[in-house]
């Protein structure tokens, strides 16, 4: 049997809304994004949303509307997807990482304040694995020392704190709909902001720089084409329509791997803080001291479970060695966790029979080795 990672949900519903946009003629800048925007907006309890290419360029322009350039630090994570502390590099900030806690694997909110430098001019904190950091924290923090808050909320829509949504609380958030996201629109994302002076910004330099206008050939500031086509755009509404049916799906793949899983030694199941309604992005357990990791994932891949280790410590990468210098030892919590974790297959249709099977897999990996 073979088991991919991600799978996306995709329905008749998504093929007709994409089929009538085919059927148009605007494929691009038309009322689907717009549409998609104020779904979002809307779903958030926001003001703003900007619909954009990735969320990678939406977290790009996130620091570019507040302003953040050479030599300006921002704190953020370690154990995160490389896109949110690139985006830094993009501009010549400086990611100032802080490690991380190791339960929920978020950011060490308690960590911040030692990191706080005059050159300091933001906090990033990443909802990883749509698990909420503790943002009343981080917020009342950024009031102190006047720091603007970027949520990377790009694995997180519908997550909760506190019945708080995952970036709603920011001075600016992204998502991201890459296809083995909560939603998918193909590859998109989207800016949420209640700050005007932001999203008309994002708006503008995500379409070349153009004014509000609109004017094809005059161009005002330094822009991009990040936009999204009206076609991932007709994918994204037709699934924030389902969004709450696709979370439920996702808590019953994450209760099913929880009930099989709990009883087998050596697999630490993923961590739910009190007070938090995790938003399922993938399913990632951890394991005991001594079990080796990687020989578990190659005994799994072998038998066609698809499986990979999230998240590898960012400061470990060769980018970041080379320009900052890091080394092993650094940021040891972010190192330990990541070299215990491993994603399992995770997505809204997998069948109890496939979870059955990667769960036996799993434990034939940990009695071999």
């Amino acid at each position: 049997m073979n088991v991919h990672l991600s799978s996306p949900d995709i329905t008749s519903k998504e093929i007709d809304m994409v089929t009538s946009v085919i059927s148009g003629r605007t494929l691009s800048m038309g009322p689907m994004v717009e549409k998609f925007e104020s779904l979002v907006a809307d779903y958030l309890g926001v003001k703003n949303a900007v619909a954009v290419n990735s969320g990678t360029s939406g977290l790009h322009l996130c620091v570019r509307a507040l302003g953040i350039g050479k030599g300006d630090e921002v704190i953020t994570t370690p154990f995160s997807f490389v896109a949110s502390s690139n985006c830094l590099l993009y501009e010549q900030a400086i990611p100032v990482f802080v490690d991380i806690d190791p339960l929920t694997l978020n950011l060490d909110v308690n960590l911040i304040e030692e990191k706080i430098t005059k050159r300091t001019k933001a906090i990033l904190p990443v909802h990883v694995f749509g698990h909420p950091v503790e943002m009343d924290k981080i917020l009342k923090m950024a009031g102190k020392y006047g720091l603007a808050v970027i949520e990377d909320a790009c694995e997180a829509l519908g997550a909760r704190y506190q019945d708080r949504l995952a970036g709603s609380e920011g001075d600016v958030s992204v998502f991201a709909f890459y296809p083995n996201k909560q939603i998918t629109t193909g590859e998109g994302g989207v800016i949420a902001t209640g700050d005007e002076r932001i999203a008309s910004l994002c708006r503008s330099m995500r379409n070349q720089g153009r004014g509000s206008s609109g004017a094809w050939l005059e161009h005002q500031i330094l822009g991009y084409n990040y936009r999204m086509s009206e076609l991932n755009a007709a994918l994204g509404v037709a699934q924030m329509e389902r969004l709450d049916e696709i979370l439920e799906k996702r808590r019953r793949v994450a209760s099913a791997y929880d009930a099989r899983l709990s009883p087998v030694d050596g697999v630490i199941l993923p961590y739910v803080a009190p007070g938090v309604q995790m938003s399922w992005f993938v399913y990632v357990v951890r394991f005991s001291e001594g079990i080796d990791r990687n020989r578990i994932m190659h005994f799994m891949q072998e038998r066609g479970v698809d499986c990979r280790p999230y998240f590898q410590p960012l400061h470990l990468q060769p980018l970041y060695r080379d320009l900052f210098d890091y080394r092993e030892g650094d940021f040891p919590i972010c190192e330990h966790e990541a070299n215990h974790t491993l994603a399992l297959p995770f997505f809204n249709n997998l069948s109890i029979d496939k979870i059955d099977y990667v769960v036996e897999t799993l434990e034939q990996a940990i009695k071999s080795i």
